[in-house]
């Protein structure tokens, strides 16, 4: 683990960091809540695997099959290592977070859900922690109820301890707010939910990336989280689920690779993981996860925390100086994420002309229109750091800022 996390030598590892745009101007690149940008020890280990190991993984005897399956397998002990899961077979390889909370809605949900029944979710949740469960919930005819916020975009956990109930049969939160930045007390909330025999399901999308996490230490029963905010290939991430529900649980999709046996008249399935992997797997993109998990290993979490928190405070002192600049979301546990506004201009109008400036940032409701009905506004503009931005990168934002105040006045 390093001493230190120096941003300007880990932007040097990042090839897309090096380009002009907009007539010659530096990429600063603030929208890392989106997606973030990939090293170059990850971009080489994907053409190193289809260049050396390509095959179909767990299906074949033949050279570049086994060599295939060792990294595929290699890499879910990677996951397993990094949040801490007990064992490999709790890591299912899915698509990203979205598919891998669509999985635990589809099949722990069905299973479980029964007319009258409810799952507790947020005001800050994203689109893709609540479509699922609405599905699910429209075809067992259960609901859903909404645990609200504070104005500093916290969560009302009085509100939340009166929620929780007999007929509550899944908590369903973020760790990490995509919008507000909010860190939420997830310990305490599963712990709460425990105390009421309530399994509890953690969006981690937002929280992987910025901060050290374990899944035994917290003693959530799912975790969902995907690669490519956290420097990995796009289509890989991962559901973390203890063994014993994921044992429970039915499959989630048919086919090849997830069987035991299959006749026409029935079929018996894999053990967990294979259970929930159907077809043939992302094996090069898991192998770059693999990659991206080795090269954050090499950081060290704790210090990726420290950097980012001091980059964040540093960013809000200064956006607060701008003119006409009001910050959504001030809760007093945040990752590398502020939201804001500007008086008298729309959000898109903001992000235009960011983006002639060379300025990166996201506009809109961020996948999260519930919160922004909440909040009272259309859209915002959000800035979200990574390990390879810097002070001159926030410098940045706020002189372009000021360009957009000088444009509309």
């Amino acid at each position: 683990m390093r001493s230190s996390l120096d941003p300007y030598r880990i932007r040097e590892e990042f090839p897309i960091l090096r380009q002009k745009v907009r007539g010659g101007k530096p990429l600063v690149y603030l929208d890392n809540a989106a997606t973030s940008q990939k090293p170059q020890v990850v971009i080489d280990s994907l053409t190193r695997f289809y260049s050396e190991d390509n095959a179909s993984v767990h299906r074949g005897v033949h050279a570049l099959s086994e060599r295939a399956t060792l990294a595929y397998e290699e890499a879910r002990r990677s996951v397993q290592r990094f949040i801490h899961a007990a064992e490999a077979r709790e890591v299912v390889f899915v698509r990203g977070c979205t598919e891998a909370i669509n999985l635990v809605a589809q099949t722990f949900g069905r299973q479980r859900l029964q007319a009258g029944d409810e799952i507790l979710l947020t005001e800050m949740e994203h689109h893709s922690n609540i479509l699922p469960w609405q599905m699910v919930c429209a075809e067992k005819g259960a609901r859903i109820r909404v645990v609200p916020i504070n104005g500093r975009g916290e969560l009302d956990m009085e509100a939340y301890a009166r929620m929780l109930h007999d007929r509550v049969k899944l908590v369903a939160v973020t760790h990490v707010s995509n919008v507000l930045g909010t860190i939420n007390p997830v310990r305490e909330m599963i712990a709460m939910a425990h105390e009421r025999g309530i399994p509890a399901l953690i969006d981690g999308a937002q929280a992987v990336p910025h901060m050290p996490v374990d899944v035994q230490e917290l003693d959530c029963d799912f975790y969902a989280f995907s690669g490519h905010k956290m420097f990995g290939p796009t289509g890989i991430g991962a559901l973390y689920g203890k063994a014993a529900l994921l044992e429970a649980m039915p499959p989630y999709q048919g086919g090849g690779s997830m069987i035991s046996l299959v006749t026409f008249d029935r079929s018996t399935y894999a053990p967990i993981p294979q259970k929930f992997e159907a077809g043939t797997p992302n094996a090069a993109d898991a192998v770059g996860l693999h990659a991206t998990i080795e090269y954050l290993e090499g950081i060290g979490m704790e210090a990726v925390a420290e950097y980012e928190h001091e980059l964040l405070e540093y960013a809000t002192h200064t956006l607060e100086r701008v003119q006409g600049v009001r910050l959504i979301g001030t809760a007093r546990e945040k990752a590398s994420v502020i939201s804001f506004e500007m008086e008298g201009v729309h959000p898109h109008d903001i992000g235009t002309i960011l983006d002639q400036e060379g300025v990166a940032v996201r506009v809109g409701h961020h996948c999260c229109q519930p919160l922004m009905s909440r909040l009272g506004v259309p859209a915002t503009v959000r800035a979200s750091f990574a390990i390879y931005n810097t002070r001159e990168d926030v410098d940045r934002l706020a002189d372009s800022l000021a360009r957009v105040r000088e444009v509309f006045g």
